[in-house]
């Protein structure tokens, strides 16, 4: 640092001009602010429509977004939630896992808008076969699972930071070379489940027919999204997959999922500077849900959460399994501010609130009887806590045909002012249905 500042000090030599820092075009990024699921699909592809780049920066297809337009509903597991805007490209970057079957499947694989990079990693069908296997083992020896949604994302990251997965650009090169590296990794996984059959020749098959099938589309992410931010100025959304709660180093490890789908994600799950980090929207239901187990302060095993999964439709895209309810709990939503910094949130589903009599706000944990600053590490303390809550009279009025926010009850309002002013961070949008019209726009 000091010999830069000492070298940025010397007078530039005759004649040459010293290069300015052009920090390019801002990338909008939004992030799930709780344990997924809060809706971000919608808000992607509300803001996808004016949007020249659409980014997925990590995880793989365990992720389900659910998009729904003029009364069409989509699920995307894989491709960026943008990719119903013909007007966009989609990027699918490096820091995602690459699973080739499900996305030369896609009804929308060949459209010229699709870019994957070179350094994405790949999910073979032995990934999802080990993510089960390990599933099983885990119930048989601890007596409970983390709850995986089985697609092999856990293993095959396993493989990336073992050093001994194979990327995109792999699948692309010499296919021989490919091909033996292909046979140990699995002969790797085969050492350590004995149970573990793979048709090698089938898969390296398949393979080398979906190379040839992805070549057209594949760029060098980093030089990509570099030419896009130096460029002529663009409108650059990035999609995180998961939520803040489930990120492998913040979230409630170890019932998370294997990649950072925080803020950080972003720079390098696309290969971008943080000074191109503009907007940071976190997204959030008017209330919480999980899937899987774990650690779940506010969930109400009781009427109140068979209430709100029943009129939520709380069933994982993914999975098929029921989500868990229970009340909003602004201790994670506040947590999950202090990692992203988000300038705005968007807060969905306040429509399935509106049969409520009485509706209630996490607002602090207790340990011990005493109020903890802090969202707890460890999740038997987390198991642990006493939830302070604040209740609130509900607004019994149908919510969904509101526009604006002079359609809301007041009642309503003050709920969403309650929670915006506890986080600490505008409220942008509030969702009161599921198609993109139903989004309340507040500046």
């Amino acid at each position: 640092f000091s010999h830069h500042q000492k070298n940025s000090n010397q007078p530039a030599a005759a004649g040459q001009k010293r290069p300015r820092s052009d920090a390019g075009n801002k990338v909008t990024v939004v992030l799930g602010a709780q344990w997924g699921d809060e809706g971000k699909g919608k808000v992607v592809d509300l803001l996808a429509t004016e949007a020249d780049f659409v980014c997925r920066c990590q995880g793989g297809n365990n992720a389900g977004h659910t998009v729904v337009v003029d009364g069409k509903e989509y699920d995307f597991h894989l491709l960026p939630s943008g990719i119903i805007n013909p007007k966009s490209i989609s990027l699918i970057g490096k820091g995602f896992d690459l699973y080739c079957f499900f996305l030369c499947s896609s009804r929308y694989f060949n459209r010229n808008e699709l870019i994957v990079s070179d350094r994405a990693h790949l999910v073979f069908d032995f990934h999802q076969v080990v993510d089960g296997l390990q599933e099983t083992e885990r119930q048989a020896q601890e007596g409970k699972n983390i709850g995986t949604t089985k697609k092999g994302i856990g293993p095959a990251y396993s493989s990336k930071a073992s050093r001994t997965g194979l990327r995109v650009c792999d699948l692309l090169g010499d296919f021989k070379d490919f091909s033996t590296r292909f046979k140990n990794l699995v002969q790797q996984y085969q050492s350590m489940y004995p149970s573990l059959t793979v048709d090698v020749e089938d898969q390296l098959k398949k393979l080398k027919e979906y190379a040839e099938r992805l070549r057209p589309m594949v760029r060098d992410g980093v030089y990509y999204m570099y030419e896009a931010l130096h460029g002529p100025p663009k409108k650059i959304l990035v999609e995180g997959a998961n939520a803040a709660l489930l990120d492998i180093d913040f979230g409630t490890y170890p019932f998370v999922t294997s990649s950072n789908c925080t803020v950080g994600g972003a720079c390098t799950g696309l290969g971008i500077p943080p000074m191109n980090i503009g907007d940071v929207f976190g997204v959030a239901k008017a209330y919480t849900t999980r899937v899987g187990i774990g650690a779940f302060p506010t969930e109400q095993l009781n009427a109140i959460g068979e209430l709100l999964q029943t009129r939520g439709h709380e069933v994982g895209v993914t999975t098929g399994r029921k989500r868990r309810c229970g009340w909003l709990d602004l201790v994670i939503v506040r947590y999950a501010h202090m990692i992203n910094g988000f300038t705005a949130i968007a807060l969905t589903k306040l429509d399935i609130l509106d049969v409520l009599d009485e509706i209630k706000v996490g607002v602090a944990y207790k340990l011990n009887g005493k109020r903890i600053p802090h969202f707890p590490a460890n999740m038997d303390v987390l198991h642990k806590v006493e939830v302070e809550y604040e209740t609130f009279p509900g607004w019994k009025t149908d919510t969904s045909a509101a526009r604006k926010w002079n359609d809301l009850p007041a009642k309503a309002q003050n709920y969403i002012r309650f929670i915006e002013n506890h986080i600490g961070v505008p409220i942008k949008w509030v969702g009161v249905g599921k198609s993109r019209e139903c989004m309340i726009q507040m500046f």
